[in-house]
C-alpha cells in the first residue's frame, strides 16, 4: 500500500476517505548554533505500508509484522518494536499530545508519520501468541529475546534496509530491548529503552520480596485475555495457554527463571540511552538507573523526566533526543549528542503540572551529593488525628533507644483483612503504621538520587512487611502532588518496600546508597527479635521548597499514591504487633541525597 505523505498536511490514503487531522507542526529551520541542529530533516515521500509481513524464526515459527517505510532511493535504517499489544490496534491519543492523532498510531511505539519522512523505516512485530503471530504466549521471556534476535537479523537483510537496526519504545517495548541486547545481535546498533524495567524480579514482580499483584494481575487479564475471549481465539487458539501467573507466584524467590528474562549487564554492549520517569517508582525507574550504571556498553546516556507515561515520549523535545541519538548511531550523523554530558535530569521543584527545567550532569549518582542521615526520633505515641505523626526526622540520633508499635492489619465487615489486596480500599486509605517528618525547610533543599531507609524492627509474627512512602508536605499541611504516569495527581515523591524475611543483602552488589537484596532465601523472624532492615527506596528528584517538610510513612501495606501498583499483603500477620526502633544501638534513619545549591552569580 502506498500513501502519499506531505509533512505539512494530513495523509491522503488511496481508496479511503482521509481522516480529518490537524496539520503537524513544521520543524522550524533555525541558525546552526550547535551540532544538535544537524538532524535528519523531514522530506516529502510516499509511505510504503506492508501489512502482515512474515518473519521466519530459527525454530520454524512465523512472526507477523507491519512495515512502514519511505520510498527513498537510498536504503534506510530501522526503528523496531516487538511487543504483545497487537500491531494492528489503533491508539487514539489524548487531545493534548504534541503528536497529533493519525491512522498509524500504536500504543507505546513510534509514529511512522513522523519518522519515515526523516529517513527511517518503522517495523512493529507481534511477539509469539500476540496479535497476528501464532504460538503460545510467553510474555517477557528468554524466548522473546531469541525471537527478537532473529527478527533483527532478518530485517537488516531486506533490500530497502541499510543494515542498521535500533530499538525504541515505552514500557514492554523498552524491556524487550534489554532482552534483545543480552544476545548481541550484530545488526542491533543502538537501543533507547524508554521507561523500561530491567530486572523482572526486583523491578516488576516482587518489590522488596512483596508480590506486586495489583499491576501484574491487571496486566495479565487486560493484555492477554483478549486472546482467550476475543477474535484472536479464532486464528490462534493456543495463545493463552500460558501459566504466567502461576510461574510468577511459584517463583517467589529470585532464580534462573527471572534471570533468563532480565537484563544481563555484562552482556549488554550496544550503545544505550536509558530513559526513566521520576513518576515510575513502581515499575520502570529502577531498571533505567541500574542500566546506566551497570551495562557494559562503552557509550551510555541517562535521561530522567517527569509527566505521564506517554506525553514526554511524543513531545517535540523528547523526539529530538530520540532523533539525535539514532541519527548518530544508525546514520553516522554528528548531532553532538555524544559531546554532551551523559546525564540529563528534569529537576522537580514541586507541584507543577507543566514540564520542569532539565539539567545535565556528568554521572549518576551525582558526585557532589551530600549523603545525609535523618534519624527517626519518637516524639509522641498516640497522634491525635490521621494526619498527625509519631515523630520527627533529625540530623542526630537520640541517645536513648525507644520503639513505636502498630498492628499490621485488621478485618473488615466483609471478613477481608484490611491490609489485603482484596480490600476495596487498599492503596487509597490513610496510613496504618507510623510517620516521621522533618522540621520546615529553612531553605530550598534539593534531593536527587537513590535513598535508603535503615530500620531496626521486630514483630510478634514470623515476618513483617515494610512499605515506605516519601511525601512532600506544604506549609498548609497538605501533600504537594506530582503528575502520575496515568495523568493522575500523585501525593508522594517516591517509595520503597521490603519483606523482613528478604532482608539478606548481596554484599558484592550492594552500595552504601543502594542496598541490593539477594532474595535467595527467607530469614524468618523470631518473636520480638530485633533485626536490621535496609530498605531500597527508589531514586527521585525533588526540591523541597523553604517551609516544606519531608515526611516518611512506614506502613504494613500500600499507602498514599500506590494505586494501581498495589501488592499482596501478609494477611497472616493479622493480630500481630510490629515495632520500629529509634535511638541508641537501634538508631533507625532515612539517608537522603542532598544536592548543594549552586550559588547564583
Amino acid at each position: 500500500m502506498y500513501v502519499w505523505t506531505d509533512y505539512n498536511h494530513a495523509p491522503r490514503m488511496t481508496g479511503m476517505r482521509a481522516p480529518e487531522l490537524p496539520a503537524q507542526p513544521i520543524w522550524r529551520k533555525e541558525p546552526v548554533k550547535n551540532k544538535s541542529a544537524n538532524v535528519s530533516k523531514p522530506k516529502r515521500c510516499k509511505l510504503i505500508i506492508e501489512k502482515d509481513v512474515q518473519i521466519p524464526l530459527r525454530d520454524g515459527t512465523i512472526l507477523y509484522a507491519d512495515v512502514f517505510r519511505p520510498n527513498f532511493r537510498e536504503k534506510v535504517p530501522v526503528i523496531l518494536n516487538t511487543g504483545p499489544y497487537q500491531k494492528d490496534k489503533l491508539w487514539q491519543p489524548p487531545a493534548d499530545l504534541e503528536e497529533k492523532a493519525n491512522p498509524y498510531m500504536n500504543w507505546e511505539t513510534v509514529n511512522p508519520e513522523w519518522w519515515c519522512p526523516r529517513g527511517y523505516a518503522c517495523v512493529r512485530v507481534d511477539v509469539r501468541g500476540a496479535g497476528r503471530s501464532p504460538g503460545k504466549s510467553d510474555p517477557s521471556s528468554y524466548q522473546e529475546g531469541l525471537d527478537a534476535y532473529d527478527a533483527i537479523e532478518w530485517i537488516a537483510k531486506r533490500d530497502w534496509c541499510s543494515g542498521n537496526v535500533g530499538m525504541l519504545g515505552i514500557s514492554y517495548h523498552a524491556s524487550s530491548q534489554w532482552r534483545a541486547a543480552n544476545l548481541q545481535p550484530p545488526s542491533l546498533k543502538a537501543i533507547m529503552p524508554w521507561e523500561g524495567r530491567a530486572d523482572q524480579y526486583r523491578d516488576q514482580a516482587y518489590h522488596g520480596g512483596i508480590f506486586a499483584l495489583g499491576f501484574i494481575g491487571n496486566w495479565w487479564l487486560t493484555h492477554t485475555a483478549h486472546h482467550l475471549l476475543g477474535k484472536p481465539r479464532s486464528y490462534n487458539p493456543d495463545a493463552f495457554h500460558n501459566d504466567m501467573m502461576w510461574q510468577f507466584m511459584r517463583n517467589d524467590l529470585d532464580s534462573e527463571y527471572w534471570r533468563l528474562s532480565s537484563a544481563r549487564w555484562d552482556q549488554i554492549k550496544v550503545p544505550v540511552y536509558s530513559v526513566g520517569n521520576w513518576g515510575g517508582f513502581s515499575m520502570h525507574l529502577r531498571g533505567n538507573t541500574e542500566g546506566f550504571m551497570n551495562a557494559a556498553s562503552k557509550h551510555k546516556k541517562l535521561r530522567i523526566h517527569t509527566g505521564t507515561h506517554f506525553h514526554p515520549f511524543h513531545a517535540e523535545e523528547g523526539r529530538m533526543d530520540q532523533l539525535r541519538w539514532f541519527d548518530h548511531w544508525l546514520k553516522g550523523r554528528d548531532t553532538g549528542i555524544m559531546d554532551e554530558p551523559p546525564v540529563k535530569l528534569e529537576i522537580r521543584t514541586g507541584g507543577s503540572k507543566k514540564p520542569y527545567a532539565f539539567r545535565t550532569e556528568n554521572e549518576w549518582p551525582l558526585k557532589r551529593t551530600k549523603w545525609t542521615k535523618l534519624y527517626l526520633k519518637a516524639d509522641r505515641k498516640k497522634p491525635g488525628g490521621p494526619d498527625d505523626v509519631e515523630g520527627t526526622l533529625a540530623k542526630s540520633a537520640p541517645r536513648v533507644s525507644s520503639k513505636l508499635s502498630y498492628t499490621p492489619s485488621g478485618v473488615t465487615s466483609a471478613g477481608v483483612a484490611g491490609g489485603s489486596s482484596l480490600a476495596t480500599t487498599h492503596g487509597n486509605i490513610g496510613r496504618t503504621g507510623i510517620s516521621f517528618v522533618t522540621p520546615p525547610m529553612t531553605e530550598d533543599t534539593e534531593i536527587t538520587g537513590p535513598l535508603v531507609l535503615n530500620l531496626w524492627v521486630s514483630s510478634t509474627s514470623e515476618d513483617m512487611d515494610i512499605f515506605a512512602t516519601i511525601r512532600n508536605i506544604g506549609p498548609d499541611g497538605k501533600d504537594v502532588c506530582e503528575v502520575g504516569q496515568h495523568g493522575q495527581p500523585i501525593p508522594c515523591v517516591t517509595k520503597g518496600w521490603l519483606r523482613a524475611s528478604h532482608r539478606k543483602l548481596d554484599p558484592k552488589k550492594s552500595l552504601p546508597y543502594r542496598p541490593y537484596h539477594a532474595h535467595d532465601e527467607r530469614q524468618w523472624l523470631k518473636r520480638n527479635e530485633i533485626v536490621e532492615c535496609r530498605v531500597e527506596v527508589w531514586p527521585t528528584s525533588m526540591v523541597f521548597k523553604k517551609g516544606h517538610q519531608l515526611r516518611v510513612d512506614i506502613q504494613p501495606r500500600d499507602g498514599q499514591g500506590s494505586a494501581p501498583y498495589t501488592h499482596y499483603h501478609a494477611d497472616y500477620n493479622a493480630g500481630a504487633v510490629n515495632s520500629v526502633y529509634s535511638g541508641g544501638a537501634t538508631s533507625s534513619y532515612l539517608m537522603v541525597p542532598v544536592i548543594p545549591l549552586r550559588k547564583k552569580r
